[in-house]
């Protein structure tokens, strides 16, 4: 079983960006992030409607990476602190050496390669450094975005599982993609 201890955050960077810890500084790019209809179409999981939802949300997440259960790192540009995304590790299964990575990015930032870019980085830290044998990722089939950026990190679809998920009345599809450390 994997040894999990993200106490000594790491920092990533790539070509253009950093990863680094988010912060309460980042609670407005946050609810940005969580507000926006047209990123959470594809996520079922509540809209933000306050400042107070996205703050508490950031608790939360920071509790769970100071507990050792996901990681999640803040998107920025090396030249520029501001967060325009998050991208990290959720549903860690350390005894079975996966994790399931997830992303989101703010609309301005889109189609700039900046979501492969960091896909690609933090895949390189889950299977160097923490020694992950396979990462998944589990997304929306209408997601045509997110499909073709896991295609380009070397992702493959594994299956596509239908109505196996209910969310706000309905019955929702899913695709996974998944990674092997080869």
């Amino acid at each position: 079983m994997l040894t999990i201890d993200f106490s000594d955050f790491p920092e990533l960077e790539t070509q253009r960006l950093k990863l680094r810890r988010a912060d309460l500084n980042d609670v407005n790019e946050l609810f940005a992030l969580r507000s926006d209809p047209n990123i959470m179409k594809y996520i079922p999981r509540p809209v933000a409607t306050s400042i107070d939802e996205a703050s508490e949300h950031f608790k939360m997440m920071d509790e769970k990476i100071s507990n050792n259960e996901v990681i999640n790192w803040a998107i920025t540009l090396k030249d520029n602190p501001k967060m325009i995304g998050t991208i990290g590790f959720f549903r860690m299964k350390p005894e079975h050496f996966r994790a399931e990575i997830g992303y989101m990015l703010l609309p301005d930032f889109h189609g700039k390669g900046y979501v492969t870019e960091a896909i690609n980085g933090v895949v390189d830290y889950g299977f160097s450094t923490m020694g992950l044998h396979s990462i998944e990722a589990m997304i929306d089939p209408e997601n045509i975005a997110s499909a073709k950026a896991l295609e380009k990190c070397s992702f493959v679809k594994e299956a596509h599982f239908k109505e196996n998920e209910f969310y706000n009345g309905q019955f929702l599809d899913t695709v996974i993609y998944s990674k092997l450390n080869k």
